[in-house]
C-alpha cells in the first residue's frame, strides 16, 4: 500500500484466498484491504496514539439517514456521550475537493458535531464549526482529544 503522510504503526495485514485483509482494531475483525481502508486504519491509529483519542469512543461506519437515503459516516468520535468529531476518508489517489467537504457537511446536518476532519492519508483537513454564528474555521492542525 501507498506510504501515507502519517506516522507508521504496526498494523496487521494478512493474505487469504489471493486477497489482502487489514485488521480493524476498533471493530476487532479483518476487512478487505482497500486504499480507503488503508487510510482509515492508519489515521485512526494516529488519532489514538498521537492525539490521544480514546479508542472506546469511536464508531466506524456509523449509519445515518439523509433525505430518506441510508448513508454511513466513515468515523465518528464521541465526547461527553455526544457525537463530537466526524471524519471522512478517501483513498490516497482521490483528491480532496469541495465535493468532499459538501459530503461531510451534509452528514453533519444529522450529527451536528463541532469538528469535521477529511483525510486521504496525504492531506488532512480539520475545521471547527461555530453553530452560534453559522461559521467555520479551518485549523492548522488536528487538535488533541483533550483540546476539543
Amino acid at each position: 500500500m501507498e506510504k501515507l503522510n502519517l506516522p507508521q504503526y504496526p498494523i496487521k495485514i494478512k493474505k487469504e484466498g489471493g486477497k489482502e485483509f487489514i485488521f480493524d482494531s476498533i471493530r476487532k475483525k479483518y476487512l478487505v484491504l482497500t486504499p480507503e481502508e488503508w487510510v482509515r486504519q492508519n489515521f485512526i491509529q494516529y488519532l489514538i496514539h498521537d492525539k490521544k483519542y480514546p479508542a472506546s469512543l469511536i464508531a466506524i461506519e456509523k449509519g445515518l439517514k439523509l433525505n430518506e437515503l441510508q448513508k454511513r459516516a466513515d468515523a465518528l468520535f464521541y465526547k461527553d456521550s455526544k457525537p463530537y468529531v466526524l471524519i471522512e476518508f478517501k483513498a490516497p489517489n482521490v483528491k480532496v475537493t469541495q465535493e468532499t467537504f459538501e459530503q461531510i457537511a451534509r452528514y453533519n446536518m444529522v450529527f451536528k458535531v463541532p469538528y469535521l476532519i477529511v483525510s486521504n492519508g496525504i492531506n488532512h483537513y480539520c475545521c471547527q464549526i461555530d453553530f452560534e454564528t453559522n461559521s467555520f474555521e479551518f485549523l492548522n492542525e488536528i487538535p488533541k482529544y483533550v483540546e476539543l
